[in-house]
């Protein structure tokens, strides 16, 4: 792609619907105010066609094009990304073992004119993210890895159960499956305060699932959504077409760079930024995971 003709974010984004360009407006405050209250209601929001029709095509060729570069290592993990072997009550949730096997495009593998880059860093966008979550500002994460990644899920394949570490996730579908790769959720299943490991058990095991919510995201649509405190999944797609999805990375505070454990289950490697940050990560609560 040629970054001289590169198409604005404005040109790209359905600013219609979605005024990033108009903070203050009435518009503007209306799509905010739309965003907060679906996050209060369901723990997520869904912003339909976010980016133009017009431009699917161009998110499904810059995914094509980066996808074989994703880290592909099938392996055994639970619901917290915790060690599988960790010493446990018999019916501690985290004993149960799940296949994870998507994979990840990093960030450093992301080329500088793609699409989804320029949404990443774009100042409209992370300011319309920061009033939609309730933050006066967000910040890029300085994780050369994992700030921004495309998630590949092949046809067959999953992404399993899991808790996010970040309290909200920003995510844009820009290649769906021919069918299947659902995205099911439990929302607010913990809390801050509460790991309910009741709930979490019972949906591992196939008996809650009237807990579970599904959603069938299409391509161009931007999800926001309140991982840490929801338990989610994305079911295998079907077919012959992999699911992706760009995952944007921020963060309330400056600077914060992912564990080495936790970057290396995820991308196969470790940098020194990540070397240079262990041991000074700061949580926001005493969550397991």
């Amino acid at each position: 792609m040629n970054t001289s003709v590169a198409p604005s974010i404005e040109q790209v984004v359905d600013t219609e619907r979605y005024p990033l360009f108009r903070p203050g407006s009435e518009a503007w405050h209306a799509a905010v105010e739309k965003v907060r209250a679906d996050l209060a209601r369901d723990g997520c929001s869904v912003l339909s066609d976010f980016v133009r029709p017009a431009y699917h095509d161009l998110l499904r060729r810059e995914g094509a094009s980066m996808a074989p570069r994703a880290h592909d290592d099938e392996e055994v993990v639970n619901a917290y990304n915790i060690p599988v072997d960790a010493d446990l009550p018999e019916d501690h949730p985290a004993r149960i073992r799940l296949h994870k096997r998507n994979a990840f495009v990093a960030y450093d593998h992301i080329p500088a004119d793609a699409l989804i880059r320029h949404l990443y860093t774009d100042e409209h966008f992370k300011r319309f993210l920061a009033a939609c979550v309730g933050l006066p500002e967000i910040h890029e994460l300085a994780d050369p890895l994992a700030a921004l990644v495309l998630n590949v899920v092949r046809p067959g394949m999953d992404h399993p159960w899991h808790f996010d570490t970040n309290e909200f996730a920003v995510s844009l579908l820009t290649q769906a499956p021919e069918s299947g790769g659902v995205f099911e959720y439990c929302p607010n299943i913990r809390s801050e305060t509460d790991e309910n490991f009741a709930d979490v058990r019972a949906v591992l095991t196939g008996e809650g699932r009237h807990l579970v919510r599904r959603l069938t995201l299409r391509t161009g649509d931007l999800q926001l959504f309140r991982g840490r405190f929801a338990l989610h999944r994305v079911t295998p797609p079907e077919g012959n077409t992999e699911r992706h999805t760009a995952i944007f990375a921020y963060s309330a505070r400056p600077g914060v760079v992912g564990s080495t454990a936790r970057t290396r289950q995820l991308f196969g490697r470790v940098t020194e930024a990540h070397l240079a940050a262990e041991g000074r990560a700061v949580r926001s609560d005493s969550l397991l995971a």
